[in-house]
């Protein structure tokens, strides 16, 4: 999903709407990349501790994030297609994710005894996200 995100952002600035600018692009697409590392170790993980090898769980890890280019790509190519349902698409879909942040995400963050680490790590992340925003913008 955050794939097809970052390809429709680089769409609407080839399509050249307004608001869409290649500063704002480049930051989301940093935001991914940076979000990108501790999905990869989410996945990685639990498999190293279900006992496969360092080199599978890596490789496994990697994998779940190269559907993100393929996203990007196919993102751009409906910005220059279905320009008319763009926003009501847009919406839809930045609902979903903050839905599944605060429905799954947040609440399980809170259920252990690193609380105040996964606080401050989304508090972190938000801040590296806005000073992407202001600073590539």
């Amino acid at each position: 999903p955050e794939g097809l995100a970052v390809g429709v952002l680089f769409g609407g600035v080839a399509a050249g709407f307004e608001g869409a600018n290649i500063g704002g692009a480049v930051a989301l697409a940093l935001g991914i990349g940076l979000q990108n590392f501790p999905e990869g170790f989410a996945v990685a993980m639990p498999l190293r501790r279900q006992g496969l090898s360092r080199l599978k769980s890596f490789t496994y890890g990697q994998a779940s994030a190269m559907v993100e280019p393929i996203a990007a790509v196919l993102g751009a190519w409906a910005v220059l297609t279905f320009q008319p349902i763009l926003p009501y698409a847009l919406s839809f879909a930045a609902g979903a994710m903050i839905f599944v942040v605060v429905e799954e995400v947040i609440p399980e963050t809170q259920q252990d005894k690193y609380t105040d680490i996964a606080t401050m790590g989304f508090i972190g992340g938000f801040i590296i996200m806005m000073a992407l925003d202001v600073g590539l913008s």
